[in-house]
């Protein structure tokens, strides 16, 4: 048996909770095009996204730790598919659309710069004047005007329904800009599981990799409230806390969060009466997230990791180096433009020649930055 978009849309009519987006209601794309016969419209942004160049540069861009420092931390890249399986395992349960959750999740970093968000607030200092840099305005400027793959169109032509739950993307270090959105109304709920996944993952993640890196013990962690909770199911005796009892914890804690979230979101969106998906971008306050009783929690061990892991000297000095990386190629560029490569220079006049500057830097993985870095700045290293 053949499962067309006829019959997947169908599905999604039948089986999908009324609150959530259905793929045959899309408001469509900006530039019409022939549906596909075998997906339906977010199945095919999704697929869209992932054959991107801005896609495949996501495996050596920062996460928290640069590429050079070890081969098992999360770069960007697997911090995007673990936020993409976290958004389709909430989507499922809440009974919302897969495809479209999934999309927005795997869209969500493709405008960061390298060096992580050290890199993000260096574009961001520079563009002061010429219009700043965010990574989530950036990623939608991947998806509408900087990938070059179709003819007739610039970007991916990818459904309204995904933009807006792009450009909607928040969490406590992204702040969205849907000024042509409907900005008053809120994001979708597969928009809103999207940007709880990104928090969930790199609170489980950067806790893993905090651990494993030796920025802090875990004897630190003994004080937070969520860890004690996990402490209590796993059981780990003191002292004894090696690789196979850091992974339980962080896989508890994601079980931990996933059932707190699906719980407490199912009893917000029942007790409001929400039955449309325009009753849940009206509605006064956001569905998806904590449980009065966790949310404090989570922000506990949020304040922990901002503390002692990204605030730790050693990522502070990558952080600080990382800055000087993409000042000094900003400030060589744009003094010299002619030094760019020709394709990109040529791009000057069409949009200005800061932009064309901020676009080719935060189109850079951290690897192709450095090695740029050293043929402008290092006197015996060929150009």
């Amino acid at each position: 048996m053949i499962v067309g978009r006829k019959e997947l849309e169908q599905r999604e009519s039948q089986f999908l909770a009324p609150y959530a987006l259905k793929s045959a209601e899309s408001r469509g794309r900006h530039y019409p095009e022939p549906e596909s016969a075998n997906r339906t419209a977010f199945q095919r942004d999704r697929d869209r996204i992932i054959h991107t160049t801005a896609f495949r540069r996501l495996e050596y861009k920062t996460q928290v730790f640069v590429f050079f420092e070890g081969d098992h931390y999360r770069n960007r890249l697997t911090h995007t598919l673990e936020v993409a399986q976290l958004g389709r395992t909430l989507a499922r349960g809440l009974g919302c659309n897969e495809a479209l959750t999934e999309a927005i999740c795997l869209a969500h970093d493709l405008g960061h710069s390298p060096f992580g968000h050290a890199g993000e607030h260096a574009l961001n200092r520079l563009m002061q004047g010429y219009g700043g840099f965010n990574h989530n305005t950036q990623s939608y400027r991947v998806v509408t005007k900087l990938e070059d793959r179709y003819e007739g169109f610039s970007g991916l032509n990818l459904t309204y329904e995904t933009r807006e739950g792009m450009i909607k993307h928040e969490t406590a270090y992204d702040k969205s800009d849907a000024k042509n959105y409907d900005p008053e109304k809120r994001a979708s709920v597969e928009a809103q599981i999207a940007n709880l996944a990104d928090e969930m993952a790199y609170n489980a993640a950067d806790l893993e990799d905090g651990l494993g890196a030796g920025l802090f013990p875990i004897e630190a962690l003994e004080d937070l409230a969520i860890i004690n909770r996990l402490h209590e199911q796993i059981g780990w005796e003191r002292g004894k806390f090696g690789q196979l009892t850091r992974r339980a914890l962080v896989r508890e804690l994601i079980g931990l969060t996933v059932t707190d979230v699906l719980n407490a979101t199912n009893q917000r969106i029942e007790a409001a009466g929400l039955d449309s998906a325009e009753k849940v971008q009206q509605h006064h306050e956001n569905v998806v997230g904590y449980s009065a009783e966790l949310a404090p929690q989570v922000d506990e061990l949020k304040k922990f990791l901002y503390n002692c892991m990204y605030m730790h000297y050693r990522l502070v000095r990558m952080q600080h180096k990382a800055e000087r990386f993409l000042t000094d190629l900003f400030n060589v560029y744009n003094a010299q433009p002619t030094m760019l490569p020709p394709e990109t220079f040529n791009l000057i006049g069409e949009r200005s020649q800061q932009r064309v500057i901020a676009d080719y830097l935060a189109g850079m993985t951290d690897r192709y930055a450095l090695d740029e870095w050293q043929k402008l700045f290092d006197p015996y290293t060929n150009a």
